[in-house]
């Protein structure tokens, strides 16, 4: 390999844009051999032509919105309850031994079995996907946080103990610092299950979003804009993951994960 080929490897556009230049190209392909009937499977320039179209009529901008809406709204309460409620089960034994069935019981229960009585509750509003979004974040969160409390040494524990610390201090200096790796993974897990419970919400109960654009669009036939939904889906997601939540889980990994390799040593 020479030199530039090696440098080119090592830029991030071609390590993002590399392994879907393979796939475009497969699909481009069975598109123009009409593998499939055009009803069912269209090519890359079709789904452009797509694209432009919702563009200049404004309606993908628009439902690009509402879905990153009921996100934020989903996240910020996902994240709100989940977090205390990891800690305070993961710091109690009688907390934990109350609630643990629960919590395996709950995290079992797919979110979009919630639906249908969802919509009984709430009918179809931005209340009834938030609370879908929700109840998928907040399982797993609390999950890995009472997991990160396990994960600190207790040798730690006792350590700060001994030289007079309290028990906030304790939490705080100690327990925290020692959980964030595991809350940093809990995190970006939560927010992955949240953002597939958003699209799942969305063609069910939603009246806009892109979820709802894809079922709308499967209902009069738009093959196009259903694989457009589907391309905007994972282009955002990947965005979202690369310069947010891998990176946050990266930092905290490096920053706080020595605390349990250093206890090892």
């Amino acid at each position: 390999m020479t030199v530039l080929a090696r440098r080119l490897t090592r830029t991030a556009a071609v390590r993002t844009l590399g392994p879907f230049v393979p796939v475009v190209a497969l699909w481009w392909l069975l598109a123009e051999l009409a593998v499939f009937p055009p009803a069912f499977f269209v090519g890359p320039d079709v789904v452009l032509a797509e694209l432009g179209g919702l563009l200049e009529r404004g309606v993908l901008p628009g439902y690009l919105s509402d879905s990153l809406t009921r996100l934020w709204y989903g996240v910020l309460f996902g994240l709100l309850i989940g977090l205390p409620l990891g800690f305070l089960v993961g710091m109690s034994t009688v907390l934990r031994r109350l609630t643990w069935p629960l919590l395996l019981f709950f995290q079992a229960i797919a979110d979009i079995a919630w639906l249908p009585i969802v919509i009984v509750w709430f009918g179809f509003s931005l209340t009834a996907v938030t609370f879908v979004i929700v109840y998928t974040i907040v399982f797993p969160l609390v999950l890995s946080v009472v997991a990160g409390i396990e994960q600190v040494p207790r040798e730690l524990v006792r350590a700060a103990r001994s030289l007079g610390a309290g028990r906030f201090r304790v939490f705080v200096e100690v327990i925290v610092p020692g959980a964030l790796p595991a809350v940093a993974s809990g995190v970006r897990t939560g927010l992955g299950y949240g953002w597939r419970a958003l699209v799942a919400a969305e063609i069910i109960v939603g009246t806009s979003g892109i979820g709802f654009m894809m079922f709308d669009a499967r209902r009069v036939g738009e093959v196009a804009e259903v694989f457009l939904g589907m391309i905007v889906l994972g282009i955002l997601w990947y965005a979202l993951d690369a310069l947010f939540l891998a990176p946050f889980e990266r930092a905290t990994v490096e920053r706080w994960g020595l605390v349990r390799q250093e206890a090892a040593a």
